[in-house]
């Protein structure tokens, strides 16, 4: 989990620090052009947040189990995060919509991967797993920004970069996939007294 924070999170703070420097220096945006239009992202965000939890717990609801609605979720989320790497080559107006769809997909993996170390663990672990899985996302949001930094200092363009952002949920679900073949949350929980954790 903290793995795959910090990969989705190393994307997610590019975004949001770096998207008006993109509108600036790549499509020549004014001040006010940036204010008119660079909210749109962030709002999508927002409703990323309620629809990514919303739509797992309806699985749930709807008899599916807690590892296919949080994976299925988690999937879809991570899904469509690659169509960021389009943004350089479309037309402002497609460069914001798609904007719009990642920050949505972000937000809505967020707050899935910041639910499961309640799915997985005990009650007595679950705040310190998720302060070292928001560790690893601010640890991720850190090293990207300054390899941002570098790379468009030492001429590699934006294009790269969208690049590389565009893979970081990808791979982060991989992880996970990996990590955590199947969310049986009273395997886990027995294992962890057998070891004495808890």
């Amino acid at each position: 989990m903290i793995i795959a924070k910090f990969l989705s999170d190393a994307a997610w703070y590019f975004y949001l620090f770096w998207l008006p420097k993109y509108l600036y220096d790549a499509r020549g945006f004014d001040t006010k052009a940036v204010g008119t239009f660079a909210w749109i992202p962030y709002a999508a965000a927002g409703v990323g947040c309620l629809a990514g939890g919303w739509f797992s717990s309806y699985l749930v609801r709807r008899q599916f189990s807690l590892d296919v609605a949080r994976k299925l979720a988690l999937g879809l989320s991570a899904a469509v995060m690659p169509l960021i790497i389009l943004v350089p080559h479309v037309a402002v107006s497609w460069a914001i919509a798609i904007f719009s769809v990642a920050y949505f997909g972000q937000q809505s993996w967020s707050t899935l991967v910041m639910v499961l170390p309640a799915d997985l663990l005990p009650r007595g672990v679950v705040g310190s797993v998720a302060g070292l899985v928001g560790f690893g996302g601010a640890m991720g949001g850190i090293a990207f920004g300054q390899l941002v930094g570098y790379l468009l200092d030492h001429g590699i363009g934006y294009p790269t970069v969208f690049t590389l952002a565009g893979i970081f949920h990808v791979v982060a679900f991989a992880v996970i996939l990996a990590a955590i073949p199947a969310f049986r949350p009273q395997d886990v929980e027995r294992r962890l007294r057998y070891q004495g954790a808890q």
